[in-house]
C-alpha cells in the first residue's frame, strides 16, 4: 500500500501524521510520501490598466520571499519525517508549488497512491462549514480512497 500524507504544519496536520503511522502500524504499508503544496502568496504590482512593472530589485524581493517560503515548507517536512524515523517504512517528501488541491489530486494520481490522508482543516484562514476548502476539493476529485482526520 502507497500512502500520501498532506502536511502544513498546523495542529490538524498533526493528527494526520498520528493516524497515517497507526494506520501503517496495523497494515501492510510500503511507502509513506508526505507532500506539501504552497501558493506564491506575493503577485508584482500592477499599475492602474493592469500591467505589471518589475525592477530587477522588486524581482529579487520576491525570489527571496518564495526561497524564504520554500525553506519553511521542507523544514515542515523534515519534521513530520522525523516521526517515522524509527519504522521500517520508506518515507518520501514531496515540496510542490501551485494550487494545493488540484496539485495534491495530481501527484496522487500519478504516484498511484492507494490512499490520501489529509486533515480537515489546514492553515487556511476562512473556515468552510464542515471541511476546509482544499480538504473538501481532494475529496471530491481524488482518484484514490481518502481519509479525513479531524
Amino acid at each position: 500500500m502507497k500512502i500520501m500524507v498532506c502536511v502544513d504544519g498546523s495542529k490538524h496536520s498533526q493528527n494526520t501524521l498520528e493516524k497515517a503511522f497507526e494506520i501503517a502500524g496495523g497494515c501492510s504499508v510500503d511507502e509513506i510520501s508526505l507532500i506539501n503544496v504552497f501558493e506564491k502568496k506575493y503577485a508584482p504590482p500592477k499599475d492602474s490598466t493592469g500591467k505589471v512593472y518589475l525592477t530587477h530589485e522588486d524581482l529579487k524581493i520576491f525570489e527571496k520571499i518564495d526561497e524564504k517560503e520554500k525553506e519553511e515548507k521542507e523544514k515542515i517536512l523534515r519534521d513530520s519525517a522525523k516521526q517515522f524515523e524509527n519504522s521500517n517504512i520508506k518515507i518520501t517528501t514531496i515540496l510542490e508549488s501551485g494550487h494545493p488541491a488540484e496539485t495534491i489530486v495530481r501527484v496522487a494520481s500519478e504516484g498511484n497512491y492507494d490512499m490520501i490522508v489529509i486533515g480537515s482543516r489546514g492553515l487556511g484562514g476562512l473556515k468552510k462549514f464542515l471541511l476546509g476548502s482544499v480538504c473538501n476539493a481532494v475529496l471530491q476529485e481524488a482518484k484514490c480512497s481518502v481519509l479525513v482526520v479531524k
